[in-house]
């Protein structure tokens, strides 16, 4: 979309918008060509939560920008705060709500349309109706990549590998990302700055991710180790050993 769409979207005129951008509080868009620059739903997205920090918050744009560089600030964090930096910080780690036509997809990927749907059933991405069909997220795209990717290694229904069987990994991620949430909230509201929870989120996301993959390789090697010797391989349910 246009500079001029992007306005009517968010009923935010073009000059404060280019002071979001000038200031870093937005994405910059993409430039197809020179003087062309071209808008998408995460502009929209980003724009409306600066607008509604300022508003709902009473936050300046220097304390805005504090957050997201990690400056200083004196109100101390509740959990209403975090819901307004949710956009903010999704484009920051790497999460992106624009959408892909499944059409452009299937040219790329030859199963990407069973494997969305698959997909679809079982929670792991959204596939959304528009007028010229079947789309999704760019992040969910990458999530039909992903499992395109894992087909060509031999991940298929003939070796029996449907992407349903990853069902398991919907409840996991639930499980984990619910309760990453209720910890940091529980520990944090109303205990550190706006700017230091922003920060500590920003890190923590990527960097617990990694944690948590190293963990799950240490378990998925022992029960290869345990399974090669005979033993039986270790499934438990989540447990709760964090004393909440």
């Amino acid at each position: 979309m246009k500079m001029r769409e992007l306005e009517v979207r968010t009923g935010v005129n073009r000059e404060t918008i280019r002071v979001y951008l000038r200031e870093g509080l937005v994405p910059q868009p993409s430039r197809p060509a020179r003087n062309v620059a071209d808008y998408g739903d995460e502009h929209v997205r980003a724009v409306l939560a600066v607008r509604k920090l300022q508003r709902d918050s009473a936050m300046t744009l220097p304390q805005i920008k504090h957050v997201l560089r990690g400056g200083a600030a004196t109100r101390p964090v509740g959990a209403a705060a975090f819901a307004h930096l949710e956009e903010l910080l999704s484009a920051r780690v790497g999460v992106r709500h624009s959408l892909v036509q499944l059409d452009v997809l299937i040219r790329q990927i030859p199963h990407a349309a069973d494997d969305a749907k698959a997909l679809d059933s079982i929670g792991a991405i959204q596939l959304v109706d528009t007028p010229e069909g079947p789309a999704l997220s760019m992040t969910d795209a990458g999530l039909v990549n992903i499992w395109g990717r894992m087909r060509e290694a031999g991940f298929d229904e003939e070796r029996g590998f449907p992407p349903e069987i990853l069902g398991y990994y919907i409840e996991a991620a639930q499980y984990v990302a619910g309760k990453e949430a209720q910890l940091f909230l529980e520990r944090v509201e109303g205990r550190i700055d706006e700017d230091e929870a922003a920060s500590m989120l920003e890190f923590a996301l990527p960097t617990m991710l990694e944690f948590f993959g190293l963990i799950r390789l240490k378990a998925f090697l022992r029960n290869i180790g345990r399974a090669t010797r005979g033993d039986a391989i270790d499934v438990v349910a989540p447990v709760d050993k964090a004393g909440t």
